[in-house]
């Protein structure tokens, strides 16, 4: 095989892509890295240093303070029962809809179109949306967070555009062979369907664990506080935290205000974070699908 030879302006090219990048690079791990290495700063250190990515002395009083009660624990598993449940309502009535849509001999296709295509330009405000879900009987459930928002018109219209690129062949064997539409459905449309599915589904996931305007509106109920209100509370409160001081140590002593704030990043943050690596897979590959054709 003939060996290739790179020109000057080639590499120069290269070596110039690879340390503009690597900047951008830096530029969006490093905040990370503060926020990790200064919540596990000291008092003295933090008010020492201005920039903190290594403490030098690991310190556990602001994880302390803020999981000092069971009140960010509860605010846990409520996020994270919210999110599953949300993501997956969010998910069927996004399908069945695009699956429906996509057929171009559905009765009334366009009009319902339009009507969605009219959502996107047009609310009808806080207000209203409170009042709805008011006399819906929602408010104080956890319905409030996920069912006024089960469908977004921009994920719908791309699931949709995607099942109209999926060959027509596919559902005529499927037919000839005897399969109902639910079942061409669920066993030949969704298993194409992995990478947009799994691009819609952290779209999904991520929107209501960092969802706390919804929860600030609907829910009084501190016990149903999911965790990002409850960390708004701490940062809010950070010298009384989410619940009793009594529950604390007596020797507990109090972690500077920064250190907490920076903990709470880190608390808010991590979870949905770690879901990432396992759709990372098909995301890369379906976060453009289904955006070119009409």
């Amino acid at each position: 095989m003939a060996k290739q030879y790179r020109t000057l302006g080639g590499t120069i090219f290269d070596t110039a892509n690879y340390i503009v990048l690597g900047l951008f690079a830096l530029a969006a791990i490093l905040p990370f890295i503060f926020v990790i290495g200064g919540s596990f700063a000291s008092d003295a250190e933090l008010t020492k240093r201005a920039v903190i990515l290594i403490p030098e002395t690991f310190s556990l009083d602001a994880y302390k303070f803020v999981f000092s009660t069971d009140t960010i624990t509860r605010s846990i598993f409520v996020s994270i029962f919210v999110t599953v449940v949300g993501t997956l309502v969010n998910l069927c009535f996004t399908v069945t809809m695009a699956y429906a849509l996509a057929k171009r001999s559905l009765m009334g296709r366009n009009l319902v179109l339009n009507l969605v295509i009219f959502s996107m330009l047009f609310g009808g405000g806080m207000v209203p949306t409170y009042l709805v879900i008011r006399e819906l009987g929602l408010l104080d459930t956890y319905g409030a967070l996920f069912l006024p928002g089960a469908i977004n018109a921009f994920n719908l219209i791309i699931v949709k555009n995607f099942f109209q690129e999926l060959p027509p062949e596919l559902e005529e064997a499927a037919r000839i062979d005897g399969c109902s539409e639910l079942g061409l459905l669920w066993k030949i449309v969704l298993p194409l369907s992995k990478p947009v599915l799994a691009t819609f589904t952290l779209f999904y996931a991520v929107g209501h664990w960092n969802d706390f305007f919804g929860a600030l509106l609907y829910i009084n109920d501190p016990t149903k506080w999911p965790l990002q209100v409850m960390l708004r509370q701490i940062v809010l409160l950070s010298h009384a935290a989410a619940g009793d001081m009594s529950a604390m140590d007596p020797n507990f002593v109090q972690p500077p205000e920064q250190s907490v704030k920076m903990a709470v990043i880190v608390v808010g943050t991590l979870p949905i974070l770690m879901v990432y690596p396992f759709l990372q897979k098909h995301f890369a590959k379906g976060v453009l699908i289904g955006s070119v054709k009409g």
